[in-house]
């Protein structure tokens, strides 16, 4: 099967490092004209430079998840650039795992502001442009502890369970506007916040990918390529038939489906 996205507009936030870089890059190799935003201009640009070099068109724009105008803006500016947006992949956030009593009224607030109203107000200004011109994709990042919680994994995993009752009703809203609206749920992905975690535990990164991997039922942490190769097919018209569901990639390690 060959997918294909030529001639198809994509936004991607937290575009610049993580899964969002390798879904920038996934995108611009299948066709796509790229938008890519996040908070570091100079990490955002090293991006915006590597999507180039695969002699693909991106734009790339500062913005923060957290702040109520930016997701607005960072639509609105890319409509003006390119005309329309056909994919939608919502991926801004960090994870935060705590214990329930480690997390007071502002981690809360901060978590659900990067992980549901980010993902709300991407949407809403997305929305009308996808109907008018008769369709469109909106993918949301996600994680396996949405659907199957663990201790000490607040607060990330109660906003990830509101993004996907997210995901669902916006489906079931939009099917009729030929807008398909699907999750993909990540398990322990290799990352920059995974190498972060094993410096503060004094562990290399190969150290902590091989001990973490021990874990997963394949035996190993995903890469942040794979996540991408489901969220290129889910934004294919391989995925034509495909709309209110939540993909896992997470190595087998999720207790349900």
């Amino acid at each position: 099967m060959q997918l294909s996205l030529k001639g198809k507009v994509a936004a991607v936030t937290g575009g610049s490092e993580g899964i969002g870089r390798a879904t920038a890059l996934r995108l611009a190799e299948l066709g796509a004209k790229v938008a890519i935003c996040a908070r570091r201009a100079e990490v955002l640009e090293k991006t915006a430079g590597e999507i180039r070099k695969l002699g693909a068109e991106v734009f790339a724009v500062t913005a923060d998840a957290t702040k109520a105008d930016d997701m607005a803006r960072f639509v609105e500016q890319v409509v003006q650039r390119f005309g329309r947006i056909d994919i939608l992949v919502n991926n801004a956030g960090a994870t935060g795992q705590l214990a329930f009593d480690a997390v007071d009224d502002a981690a809360w607030q901060q978590d659900i502001e990067i992980k549901v109203m980010a993902h709300v107000r991407t949407a809403r200004a997305v929305i009308p442009h996808m109907k008018q011109q008769g369709g469109g994709r909106i993918i949301n990042l996600n994680m396996v502890g949405a659907k199957h919680p663990d201790a000490r994994q607040f607060p990330t995993t109660v906003s990830r369970a509101a993004g996907l009752a997210l995901t669902k009703g916006l489906s079931k809203e939009l099917a009729g506007f030929n807008i398909l609206v699907n999750a993909v749920a990540v398990g322990k992905i290799k990352s920059m916040q995974q190498e972060r975690r094993a410096a503060r535990s004094g562990m290399s990164v190969e150290e902590h990918y091989a001990k973490t991997g021990k874990t997963i039922p394949l035996g190993r942490m995903g890469e942040a390529e794979e996540v991408a190769n489901v969220i290129a097919f889910l934004a294919s018209d391989a995925a034509s038939y495909v709309t209110g569901t939540c993909i896992n990639v997470d190595g087998g390690l999720c207790g349900v489906l």
